[in-house]
């Protein structure tokens, strides 16, 4: 039963999205070649750098691609799989790289960009309406100009 319903769900992962695995790739027990997907899924294609190795067509994803199925194949773990990638290429081979004090930057940058923002704003309309608020009356000289225009203007119409 169990493996019926592994079956079921490894030819439902592999309807749902187009990869670029070959079939000589393919792993004959389909709960293995699932978890050769789920973290084929998850690794960088270093070539592409903008897709996993499992939608890549590069002939290094290809190779990664083996790679993992190898590893799955000795009776790696999932975790050490991943580890095994990222102590020869990298945490760059993560599509989604692990909070970590090296990455921490990269997590929390696009809050600090947030919030300097916000404390931007903030402040500009602050200054806006601080300066709005205490403007200085006018001074004996300017109010002598301001009345000469007026009057000027006055009379022309």
């Amino acid at each position: 039963m169990i493996r019926l319903f592994s079956s079921f769900i490894f030819i439902f992962f592999l309807s749902v999205s187009a990869h670029a695995v070959e079939p000589d790739e393919i792993l004959k027990d389909p709960a293995l070649e699932l978890r050769a997907r789920i973290i084929s899924s998850e690794l960088r294609c270093l070539v592409c750098q903008n897709q996993s190795i499992d939608d890549s067509h590069a002939p290094l994803a290809r190779d990664l691609r083996l790679l993992v199925r190898d590893r799955i194949t000795a009776g790696a773990s999932d975790s050490e799989i991943r580890q095994y990638l990222v102590d020869r290429y990298g945490e760059f081979i993560l599509l989604k790289p692990r909070v970590a004090a090296d990455t921490i930057i990269l997590w929390g940058a696009p809050f600090l960009v947030l919030a300097l923002s916000g404390f931007l704003v903030w402040r500009a309309a602050q200054r806006r309406g601080s300066q709005s608020r205490t403007d200085a009356p006018l001074t004996a000289e300017e109010k002598a100009q301001l009345d000469a225009l007026l009057a000027r203007k006055s009379r022309d119409l």
